[in-house]
Formats: structure tokens, C-alpha cells, sequence
């Protein structure tokens, strides 16, 4: 899209100045740090629209930002809107007032889009019959140029102290309990007693980062487990290369929820050659039919810790993997 047929209104950040001066489009800061749909907003939204003669707006996140659809249609030109949903939308559309407000954004918006067709499933009974038929599916996709076999596997290796034939199992995501990295470290001590080396390296930040280290000394396993800070994602396709295994047994919570909407991490192990371990939770399985996939049970520690020597023990006997 060329630079002057685009403009966008974000919040303030961190950094910004900086990524706003290496694009050409103009870039327009809300003073807010978490962009919602407040009255403030939308009348500073309106004038951006009017200034620039803009005529089409696409919600990075239909649920709250497209409550404003209705008033940019109204008052600044607009006459198409498009709203991405990214997962959440699953709970508001179970929440007597959420939902009502995700009825609301359906029918204002001329698409919404869904990130898997479990999400789909989930979202399509809080909206209206016109909104339902006008969602499109846009799931994430990979640059399988970057995230591609014959990568360099020694250079990570070599930064976490691991040798060349070392089992190495990697956990890369946000650190939250809906993606059961928990239920990884649960697990490790049974597949220490066939896999005396192994390694499993978790990859990531977040709430849950020092409760895992926690429970990666009470289970014994400190030594087996390395937890490595968020990489820059120009670095993963090497992250992912070091890997013998990907696991990310994720789970729904909160009874349905929160549940893993989709899951990029599964396409882009896949497209490193890695076979993967998904959690049966939302959207996840849908990711998992990108390679070679094996389904789990979240909460199912024998059967992920089964699964896992299954694996390395090709490893061990010097098999493809």
C-alpha cells in the first residue's frame, strides 16, 4: 500500500519514536499507553480519519476497538470497517455484557475476521445471522524463507552450553498458565530416567516465569530445565534449529474462557522440521496440521512425558526426526 494512502492511530509506547521515524506513513500517538474505545478516543480517532480523507479502517483488535466503527461511519467518511479478532472474543461472547457488545461490533463492522475455525465456532452464536456470514478467516502465516530446514542448529547450542547430539526440547511462547509450561516441567523427571541428557529449553517472558523456575527446583529438574529470556524474532529460526522436539501442551481455562485461539510457534517449528506437541485446547489442533503433529492432553503428564521419550528415542538412535 503506498505510504499516503495510510495512516495510523496507536498507542503511546515505549520506543516509539523510533519505529515511528523508520516508516513513511504518518504515525499518530494517543497519549493512553492501552488504546480503548473511550469517548476521548473516538473523537481523536474521527478527526485522524476527516484529516486524512481516509475512507476504510481496520481494528487491530476488533473487541473493544471497533465499538467505534459505528461513529467513524458517521462522522469522518468511513464506509468500510474490518475488525480482527485474535481469542479473547471466545469469552465475550459468553459474557452476558460482553457479548452484547460483540453482538454490537458484528453488526457495524462490514467484516470480522477469525484466526481458527474453533474461534469461529465460538464467536458466530453472539453475533447476528449478517454478521456471521460476513467473517472471513485470516489464521497467522509463516515466512517460510526465515523458518525453513538446514539452519544452523550449533549456534544456540553453543550459547546454552549444550553439545551437538545433546535431546534438546524446546518450549518457546509467553509465559502464562494457559500454556502449560508447567505441565512440561511435571513431566521432565520421567523422561530424565530414560534420557539422562536431555534439556529442555524454555524460551519466553511473562507472569508465570517465576513460578516455573519454582517448580523447576521443587521437581528436582533445575539442572535439566533452561529458561532463556524472550529472543528478537529475527533470531528464532535459529532458536527453533538447536530443537529436537517442540512441545507447548497448552490448555483452556477459567472452564472454557481462555482457551489457546491458535498458535503460530506450531507453524513455525513445523516449517523448522520439528515434530510438535500441541495441547488439545481451542484452535491449537488446527495449527498442529501443519507437520508432524501429536495431540496431548494439557493436563496429562504421563502421556506427554510418553510422547516425549517416544521422540527422543529416535534421537538417541541417530534417526530422522
Amino acid at each position: 500500500m503506498p505510504s499516503d494512502e495510510l495512516v495510523v492511530y496507536t498507542a503511546a509506547m515505549a520506543g516509539s519514536h523510533d519505529v515511528d521515524t523508520a516508516v513513511a506513513y504518518p504515525v499518530i500517538r494517543d497519549r493512553a499507553g492501552t488504546l480503548l474505545p473511550t469517548r476521548r478516543v473516538a473523537r481523536g480517532v474521527q478527526q485522524v480519519a476527516r484529516a486524512h480523507g481516509c475512507d476504510r479502517v481496520l481494528f487491530g483488535a476488533a473487541a473493544p476497538l471497533a465499538l467505534m466503527a459505528r461513529g467513524l461511519k458517521r462522522h469522518a467518511g468511513v464506509v468500510h470497517a474490518m475488525g480482527l479478532t485474535h481469542g479473547h472474543e471466545v469469552w465475550w461472547a459468553k459474557v452476558p455484557v460482553a457479548r452484547r457488545l460483540l453482538r454490537r461490533i458484528g453488526d457495524d463492522l462490514d467484516v470480522l475476521t477469525y484466526v481458527s475455525e474453533y474461534c469461529r465456532r465460538e464467536i458466530v452464536p453472539a453475533l447476528s445471522a449478517d454478521a456471521a456470514a460476513r467473517m472471513e478467516r485470516l489464521s497467522p502465516t509463516v515466512d517460510k524463507e526465515r523458518f525453513r530446514l538446514g539452519l544452523d542448529g550449533t549456534v544456540w547450542r553453543r550459547r546454552l552450553g549444550l553439545t551437538d547430539d545433546q535431546p534438546v526440547v524446546l518450549s518457546a511462547s509467553r509465559q502464562v498458565r494457559r500454556k502449560g509450561q508447567d505441565t512440561l516441567i511435571k513431566a521432565w523427571p520421567a523422561v530424565l530416567q530414560e534420557h539422562l541428557d536431555a534439556r529442555l529449553i524454555i524460551v519466553g517472558d511473562g507472569p508465570s516465569r517465576a513460578r516455573l523456575v519454582r517448580l523447576a527446583r521443587r521437581r528436582g529438574v533445575s539442572k535439566a530445565v533452561i529458561f532463556v529470556p524472550a529472543v528478537d524474532w529475527s533470531e528464532m529460526p535459529l532458536v527453533y534449529a538447536m530443537a529436537d522436539v517442540f512441545a507447548l501442551p497448552c490448555r483452556s481455562r477459567l472452564g472454557g474462557l481462555e482457551p489457546e485461539a491458535f498458535g503460530i510457534v506450531f507453524l513455525e517449528a513445523a516449517a523448522c522440521g520439528l515434530p510438535i506437541i500441541v495441547g488439545n485446547s481451542g484452535g491449537a489442533p488446527e495449527a498442529a496440521l501443519a507437520g508432524e503433529s501429536y495431540l496431548v492432553e494439557p493436563t496429562d503428564q504421563a502421556e506427554l512425558a510418553s510422547v516425549l521419550q517416544r521422540l527422543l528415542a529416535r534421537v538417541d538412535r541417530g534417526l530422522p526426526r
